[in-house]
């Protein structure tokens, strides 16, 4: 395996930059994924039906809170990966902890709010709206748990390994992924909560 020494180590072998390559392209099934759920919300965001409306069940305290871990953890994994690159191991596993820490604190407060729409009547069955809703937000809840799992055990791999191009390169591809979901949580934010709330 010739390493390249010019580059960092997460790119440092042509099958390292293969992967990230291929992730890219991952990458872009994951965009047009959640493109098609987001078509369907927005087409039928305004039929609630008998059931509630997003500006009866949507609460900013909440979401301004899952916003604020979401956003600070994509901040911590980014420290993680300029730590990483230069071989602060403990400084990498701090910040790839308080990374999934934070994406946990997410799904709690996540969790919470489906538990409270649930106890108010609007369920997956409710309305069009809802169910639009409920697919969305779980599809990028349930993507946040397996970055949840994946860092987690990325992290175990770091500590046990050290620092070598395979695992650089596996947490590089998973701040990759980290950062997407912090994406596709902004425009959730802006067009599923606050155009909700107006």
């Amino acid at each position: 395996m010739k390493i390249n020494t010019n580059v960092p180590l997460e790119y440092s072998t042509e099958e390292n930059s293969n992967r990230i390559f291929g992730f890219w392209v991952f990458l872009g099934a994951e965009i047009a994924l959640f493109s098609t759920l987001f078509a369907v919300y927005f087409t039928l965001w305004n039929r609630a039906g008998s059931g509630p409306t997003a500006s009866e069940i949507f609460e900013l305290k909440g979401v301004l809170v899952e916003t604020f871990l979401l956003l600070t953890s994509s901040f911590t994994c980014g420290l993680a990966i300029h730590a990483m690159r230069h071989g602060f191991k403990k400084a990498t596993l701090v910040f790839f902890a308080i990374t999934l820490l934070m994406g946990l604190g997410f799904l709690g407060v996540e969790i919470t709010e489906f538990v409270t729409y649930v106890h108010d009547g609007a369920t997956l069955s409710t309305s069009a709206f809802l169910s639009s809703l409920f697919v969305l937000l779980g599809t990028h809840g349930l993507h946040v748990t397996m970055g949840f799992l994946w860092g987690a055990a990325i992290m175990i791999q770091i500590k046990r390994e050290g620092f070598t191009p395979d695992t650089t390169n596996k947490s590089f591809i998973f701040s990759l992924y980290w950062h997407f979901l912090d994406v596709v949580w902004i425009f959730i934010f802006s067009f599923v909560y606050l155009k909700g709330m107006m």
